[in-house]
Parts: structure tokens; C-alpha cells; sequence
């Protein structure tokens, strides 16, 4: 093992075992998670965040803002939900401060941080909203959260990262891309037997216990730089450590299928109906309770291709009078219409108390980019009676300036978590819940 007298290569390893690890390119190292138990609740609290890239056609999509309130109209782009009008809330006038990346959708909508805001660097995120719920929330569950998204290969105005979500340091977290992975996650137990599911776990544990001891080694004669690199490195195999720990409590535990069953979904499904598979399946994974916590990072572009559109979203997004216009306000009109086919059946599905999965889901609807290159007013649905918020209103906040990490101060209060910030959040958003 390479002490302080020996000179370090560019690019080091570690060994365990049989297996080869790579070191990174020697960012923070914080203190380690143990998983806990969670006082219980007879019908749990769930979070589902959803978000789109390119934003919505800001003329037929908001609300008149001289209408607010319980008796205000909803638009086209949001006519398809006019049988849930009094389960949603509509609200105007939240931005992201720091936000500067037009095509960025998602990057920071759930953190609201500064991507400058550590000297020297061009890239620095924190902690989404999500990730703050899934601490508490997925300390009962099989998943602590669970991550959707689209193909990488897709350009639909997302910005970097691999999800909505981002971790409690600021990296972004793997989603599942499809419908038919997302299943196989969720509800296949697989065929190999478990003492074999055992022994490769414990290989694993083997291999970790090997590295971390080893990189004790490691650290010793390292600039500060490289240190700061190493501990990140070391941080993300502990996670690891606990995930495989978690997946110890829940290895000889039959994965819950939902009532009715699921079918596999093929390989190949996109656009509108892997949207609207990808809602099947949030619907049955909070039914069976294999996670409280979910993001859905959608796809814009197959979306579009799916309702015979030709041009790409970013063309659509840059749209005047005319075809590029009239496909934006299609987009949005599908948009709603499979946003109002999720909230069906999330009351159609029962809990054991006799209340709905709706009645107990915080359900957000938006994106970062409002229309074209606007980065203010981002558009924001918010629905489900999980946070207690008072439906049925068009609220219009003052000024242009209310951060959206305000809103998800709110919800995360709201479900029942002790946060008392979140992002560049100034407190939570009072007029939701009078």
C-alpha cells in the first residue's frame, strides 16, 4: 500500500479480495447515515415530485393573474384538468434565484442552489427536496426513494444530472429510465435463490471492508485537494455500505404486488403512453408502500414525437404563432391530461382506513424553465391532501421574487417533517394552508 514516503500515480486503486476498485481523480466528506426506525403511522405519507423540461407556453397555460383564488378559469393548457379543479392548487410567481441556465429544467428544482457558490468551481448543487423526505420517510421501506426519469440520450431540457434528485452532498442520484426497468425494480423478486442473493451481498461487504481499511493508507500524504476528494470518494462507498445493508433487512422479504397486478410493460413503449405507464407504476408502489418517496424526471421530446410532432422540444420551446406554438400547446394540453389521469387513480385506490392514496400524497407538478428562455414564474401544480393544503385556488404570490424552495419548505412542513429550511427558502408559503 502506497505510504506518504512513496509518490502517488495520477490515478490510484484498491484492491479486495479478487475485485479492483478505482480511486477518483483526487470533494466532502460528511458523517455517515445508519438507518434507524421510524415511529409507525397507520396510513403513511407519501411524496411525489414530477417535473418536465422547456417549461409550458406561458400564454395559454397560466391563469389570468387578475383571477385568483376559488373562482378563477383554468386556461387550455390546463383544461384537461378541470374535473380535479378543486384538488389542485395553481400558484404564480416562484422562482429559483440563482437559476442562469436556460435549458436547465431540472438541475436545481428541487434545491434551489447556487451552482457558484463554491469558490473556484463552475458546478455546485445541495441536497433536493425529495432527498430531505426520503431520510425520514424511507427508514420503513424497501426503497428509500425512488428515482424515474427518461432516456439519456434524450435532449428534454433537463440540465445535468441523472434525476430530480440530488443527495444530502450535492451528487446526483441514478434514475430508472423506462417503464419495464422501473417494474423489474419494484416487483421482481427475480429467480435466483436467496443464499445466493446472501453470499453476494457478503462478497460485497468483504470487498468494501477491504477498501475502506486499505484507503487509511491512501489518505496519509495527500494535499488538501486531494484529501477533500478522497473523503467525498469514501463517503459514497459508505453509502453503498448502508444501501447493502438495507438490502440485508429486506433480502428474505417477498416484494408486495399491487391489487390488481401490474403487467410487465414492453421495452420499446415511449412518449405519452411510458408517461402514463411510468404513472401505473408510482401508483403501485405507493399502494404497496415499497417507497413514500418518488420523482419523476419526464421526457419532452418522445413525448412530443409520440402526439406527430417533427421538430425537437428545444425548437418547440422557441416557439412564435404558428406550428412550433401550436405543438407547445398540444405538449401542454397531454401534459394535463396525464396529469389528471395520475390524480384519478390515486383516488381510486384505496388504503387500508377506508381514505385514498390521494388523500395521503403531496404531489408537485412543474418545472425550472417557465416559457422559452424565462427562468421566472416557474410553472407550478401542486395537489393530493398529504401536506394538508387548501385546494381549489389560483394563488398569485406578490413581487417575482418568492424563492420555489419556499414551496417545498412548505410540503416538507406540511407532510410532518421538522425542517426549518431548505435551499435559499425564507420561510414556508403561509397562504396554502388558510
Amino acid at each position: 500500500m502506497t505510504t506518504s514516503n512513496t509518490p502517488l500515480p495520477r490515478r490510484a486503486f484498491l484492491r479486495g479480495s479478487t475485485s479492483l476498485i478505482a480511486l477518483p481523480l483526487l470533494e466532502s466528506l460528511g458523517p455517515a447515515r445508519t438507518i434507524q426506525a421510524a415511529p409507525t403511522r397507520a396510513v403513511p405519507r407519501r411524496m411525489v415530485f414530477l417535473s418536465f423540461g422547456w417549461g409550458v407556453t406561458r400564454e395559454s397555460w397560466y391563469p389570468d393573474v387578475q383571477t385568483t383564488g376559488t373562482h378563477y378559469k383554468l386556461p387550455a393548457g390546463l383544461a384537461p384538468l378541470a374535473r380535479h379543479k378543486s384538488d389542485i392548487t395553481v400558484i404564480q410567481n416562484l422562482s429559483n434565484q440563482f437559476s442562469s441556465e436556460a435549458h436547465w429544467g431540472s438541475t436545481f428544482y428541487l434545491t434551489g442552489a447556487n451552482r457558484y457558490a463554491e469558490p473556484g468551481q463552475s458546478f455546485f448543487n445541495t441536497i433536493s427536496a425529495d432527498q430531505v423526505a426520503a431520510e425520514t420517510f424511507g427508514k420503513q421501506t424497501r426503497f428509500t426513494s425512488i428515482q424515474l426519469g427518461c432516456n439519456k440520450a434524450e435532449n428534454s431540457g433537463h440540465g445535468p444530472g441523472l434525476s430530480l434528485a440530488w443527495n444530502r452532498y450535492g451528487k446526483p442520484m441514478a434514475g430508472l429510465d423506462n417503464p419495464a426497468r422501473t417494474f423489474h425494480k419494484l416487483f421482481s423478486d427475480g429467480k435466483t435463490p436467496l443464499a445466493q442473493r446472501l453470499a453476494m451481498l457478503k462478497q460485497r461487504r468483504s470487498v468494501l471492508d477491504t477498501v475502506l481499511q486499505d484507503a487509511r493508507g491512501v489518505g496519509r500524504g495527500l494535499n488538501r485537494a486531494d484529501a477533500d476528494k478522497l473523503s467525498e470518494y469514501l463517503q459514497s462507498i459508505r453509502d453503498i455500505e448502508i444501501q447493502l445493508t438495507k438490502q440485508e433487512q429486506w433480502l428474505d422479504v417477498p416484494k408486495r404486488q399491487p391489487d390488481p397486478p401490474v403487467e410487465k410493460p414492453a421495452d420499446d413503449v415511449n412518449g405519452y403512453d411510458e408517461v402514463k405507464l411510468m404513472y401505473d407504476l408510482i401508483v403501485a408502489a405507493l399502494q404497496v408502500d415499497a417507497t413514500r418517496v418518488i420523482t419523476y424526471r419526464q421526457p419532452v421530446d418522445s413525448l412530443i414525437r409520440s402526439l406527430g410532432a417533427t421538430i425537437s422540444g428545444h425548437n418547440m420551446s422557441h416557439y412564435t404563432p404558428g406550428l412550433r406554438m401550436q405543438v407547445a400547446e398540444l405538449r401542454d394540453r397531454k401534459q394535463s391530461e396525464l396529469l389528471a389521469y395520475l390524480i384519478d387513480r390515486l383516488k381510486a385506490t384505496s388504503e387500508p382506513d377506508g381514505s385514498s392514496l390521494f388523500d395521503n400524497v403531496s404531489l408537485s407538478y412543474g418545472s425550472n424553465i417557465q416559457s422559452i428562455h424565462y427562468l421566472t414564474n416557474c410553472p407550478t401544480v401542486i395537489t393530493g391532501g398529504g401536506a394538508g393544503v387548501k385546494h381549489g385556488r389560483h394563488l398569485v404570490l406578490p413581487g417575482s421574487g418568492t424563492p420555489l424552495c419556499n414551496l417545498w419548505l412548505s410540503l416538507l412542513q406540511g407532510v410532518g417533517l421538522k425542517v426549518q429550511s431548505h435551499g435559499d427558502s425564507t420561510g414556508i408559503l403561509p397562504d396554502l394552508f388558510a
